[in-house]
Order: C-alpha cells, then structure tokens, then sequence
C-alpha cells in the first residue's frame, strides 16, 4: 500500500488541464504513479516530459529500451515497473514473454545479441555499482553512437530514480496488470 495518498482528481477539478496533459501522455490513463506525483503538478509534468523524451524521441530502437528499462526494473526489485512494461509495452517493441523473464539473469540466457549484452552489462554496472568500469562501458563503443550512449546513460539514470521513488513510497502495481 502506497505511503503517501493517491491523488483524487475529482477533488482539484483546478488542475484538469494538468491532468488531461498527463493522461494525453500516457495513453488516457493516470497511473498511481501520477496520482502521488500530482500532489507537486510541477513535478508531475516534468517527470512526464522527461519520460516521454527518454523513450520516444531517442535514438535507442523500443527493444533496445525496453530490455534495459525492465532489467533495472528486476535489479531493483520493482514490481511496478516490470508490471507496467511486460507485456504491455515490451510485447510490441519486440521482445516476447520469455526474453522479458530472461532479463532476471540474462547472462545465461540464449536470447540477446551482442549490442544488447553490452547495453545490459551498462544498465548493470550502473545500477549494482554505480562507478562503471572501462572495460563495460568501452564494450558500448562497437554497438551505439556517442548519442546512443548518453541516451542509454540518462535512461538507465531515470529508471534508477524511478524504482527508487517506487519503491521508498510504495505505488501500487495498476489494478488492470496481472
């Protein structure tokens, strides 16, 4: 059970055009996410401004995005996020069921090719440790343009900072996920 209240958005109907922006970006709903980020309006545009930039005007191909962003998901132990993105958002960007799942411990899965080791070693390496050894990230230099790498940096940063927000206020999982 979430710490903090969820917002009522029939309770501010002075913030429905902050609403109607939110749920414009995130397909017509407002997940509980939001419904804790609207008590800061402010806060809650700039965390979807700052989403929909990372995922939909980057130069990282769907897949690519969300093999990382599920696999911060397990390294942190947020259910929330790997709830949000298998299948809904993954399933269509072209990873199955199984390679999601795979992503648990995908050193030792068939699935993935070489660029994806090395984005998934990154995500890793940035996550457990934080300081990111050489070796790691010069394995990214064969596979992603200098932009692919500040790209893949800042979404793997925003999806760290998501889990831990998700996790230190405990956001309920959606009620329509399984």
């Amino acid at each position: 059970m979430a710490r903090i209240s969820y917002f009522e958005e029939k309770d501010h109907p002075e913030l429905a055009e902050t609403i109607a922006t939110i749920r414009s970006g995130r397909r017509g709903s407002l997940l509980n996410l939001y419904k804790l980020l609207l008590h800061s309006p402010a806060l809650a545009l700039s965390w979807l401004d700052l989403i929909s930039t990372a995922r939909f005007k980057s130069a990282l191909d769907g897949r690519l995005r969300e093999i990382v962003i599920i696999r911060v998901g397990y390294l942190n132990e947020t259910e929330y996020v790997v709830k949000q993105h298998v299948p809904q958002l993954s399933v269509p960007e072209g990873l199955s069921e199984a390679e999601s799942g795979a992503l648990v411990d995908w050193q030792k899965s068939k699935f993935f090719d070489a660029r994806e080791r090395a984005a998934l070693a990154y995500a890793d390496a940035m996550t457990r440790d934080i300081a990111v050894p050489d070796a790691v990230f010069e394995a990214l230099r064969p596979h992603f343009s200098e932009r692919q790498i500040v790209e893949l940096t800042v979404l793997i940063g925003i999806y760290n900072m998501h889990t831990r927000v998700f996790r230190a206020l405990r956001i309920d999982p959606e009620p329509h996920h399984r």
